[in-house]
């Protein structure tokens, strides 16, 4: 099989499933050089001067021997595609292609070799050839265990409900008041106290104890590519109640009990029927095919595709 060497540019080099999809295909013997945009903080502003700098250096970069040069996310694909000596696959993850600057990032994917969207809703949005790979889940680290022990392990109340929603408060596109609206709404409903946790922040390899101590996760996102906590919480068995978006209403469709719906109501109801039984889902059978080894052998057939 060709080794490839490939030059891999990415807006945040900290994300769990980023990570994940490097060390895949390093494991199957190519070469991946990872370039990071500078100032992935709340701390740093990235300013038009930052991307001017790692736009410039990212051309210079692809001028060193790489077989492919691939843009993950769609703010760094305009140096992928600047420079002409070597093939570019733009991965959009979706709010590059959905959000504010979307209209950049389908314009930079056009002049793309190959682009990678994460679900049939990102494809119909792009609106021309692309490759549907969502990112894949590691299923050996986010796997059933025992609840009772990860609560414990948490420090969480034993008899308390645990709501899980994943994200930063902070990020608007995850419409986190609707998520804490949606929890006042069943609390009277409950016997006993209702905790929501919002988790963020925390290191990709503590993320299967939360998802095994929660009783649901709860995503109320006004948008999506294909959140892989949604996938990562199906491998645990943990019950999903989430907003229609995305590929979600057909990727839940078959997992009981879990659901994707527009309507408050519908979803208030389904979380207070989760909360009032005691069992997990039977995610993890739906999610097996989305498994990271699965990601990768496409990925791979994209890159020797270009070689």
């Amino acid at each position: 099989m060709t080794a490839v060497r490939i030059l891999t540019l990415v807006g945040n080099d900290h994300s769990g499933f980023f990570k994940q999809q490097v060390a895949g295909i390093r494991k199957r013997g190519h070469e991946v050089d990872v370039l990071p945009l500078p100032g992935y903080s709340k701390e740093v502003d990235r300013t038009v001067a930052t991307y001017a700098r790692y736009y410039v250096r990212a051309v210079v970069s692809a001028f060193g021997g790489y077989d492919i040069v691939h843009a993950n996310y769609g703010l760094t694909a305009p140096p992928a595609i600047v420079q002409a000596l070597r093939p570019t696959v733009v991965t959009l993850w979706g709010s590059d292609l959905m959000g504010t600057y979307g209209s950049v990032s389908r314009l930079c994917a056009r002049f793309a070799d190959e682009v990678i969207v994460m679900s049939e809703e990102m494809a119909a949005a792009y609106g021309h050839d692309c490759h549907v790979i969502p990112h894949g889940v590691d299923l050996d680290l986010f796997r059933p265990q025992a609840t009772a022990v990860t609560k414990r392990e948490l420090g969480w109340d034993p008899d308390a409900k645990h709501v899980l929603f994943p994200y930063d408060t902070d990020r608007a596109v995850k419409d986190f008041p609707r998520a804490e609206r949606l929890v006042d709404r069943i609390r009277s409903s409950i016997d006993g106290p209702v905790v929501l946790h919002t988790i963020s922040g925390v290191e990709h390899r503590s993320m299967p104890r939360y998802m095994n101590a929660a009783d649901v996760l709860l995503l109320t996102s006004k948008r999506e590519g294909m959140p892989n906590s949604v996938k990562e919480a199906m491998a645990c068995n943990l019950p999903v109640v989430a907003t229609a978006v995305s590929d979600l209403p057909m990727l839940l469709s078959d997992v009981s009990p879990s659901i994707a719906h527009a309507d408050d109501d519908v979803l208030a109801d389904a979380l207070l029927d989760i909360l009032r039984s005691t069992g997990r889902s039977d995610g993890r059978v739906a999610v097996k095919p989305l498994g990271v080894n699965a990601q990768i052998e496409k990925l791979e057939s994209v890159y020797l595709s270009l070689v």
